[in-house]
């Protein structure tokens, strides 16, 4: 065990809790020279500096944890986090995918690669993402709308009309919005 790296991790706990971030990240950058491979710390790195929107910063120590541990599917799904919020859309996308491909119950992997993929006027493939992100997250509302709106852009009224069904079920606002949205006034009677 290396005891340095520990010392340093707990202090950095320490004060993640107390709301010091600024020397939870210097504990943490203390504890990662003492074991440069501890993919934890690299992964804790990358989420403190996320948490100030240092999204290059972050990036950096999350690449270096999917460097070093290829298969941890959180990794993967944070650095395509950071890569997205800091406007790295091309590098989020195969981040998104690889998360997804790790860790196929993660529901947010599904739902981030889906807006994604209809930001850049792709619905087909964000069609096919949010609808995982759907069935997973039955009550995710957000996934729900863009899903009907992916439909939409897709011209699958049927598709859409499936979507408000549930959102009339488990989300009447969801609901509301997506039928004003996706312009589907024959279910306005629906409505409360």
């Amino acid at each position: 065990m290396n005891y340095d790296r520990v010392r340093h991790g707990l202090r950095g706990m320490l004060f993640s809790m107390v709301g010091q971030r600024d020397r939870a990240l210097a504990a943490y950058r203390d504890s990662i020279r003492a074991d440069p491979t501890h993919v934890p710390t690299l992964s804790t790195l990358g989420w403190l500096e996320a948490g100030q929107e240092r999204w290059a910063e972050a990036e950096a120590w999350l690449a270096r944890a999917v460097e070093i541990k290829p298969d941890d599917a959180h990794a993967w799904f944070n650095l395509a986090y950071v890569r997205d919020k800091g406007g790295k859309d091309e590098a989020a996308l195969p981040a998104f995918q690889r998360a997804t491909e790790l860790d196929p119950n993660n529901d947010r992997a599904w739902y981030g690669l889906g807006m994604l993929h209809a930001r850049h006027g792709r619905h087909a493939e964000a069609a096919a993402a949010l609808t995982e992100a759907g069935r997973l997250q039955p009550m995710n509302g957000l996934a729900w709308y863009a899903l009907g709106m992916a439909w939409h852009h897709c011209n699958e009224p049927d598709k859409v009309a499936a979507v408000i069904e549930h959102a009339l079920t488990h989300d009447p606002q969801t609901a509301r919005r997506l039928i004003h949205d996706a312009e589907r006034s024959d279910f306005a009677h629906r409505l409360i």
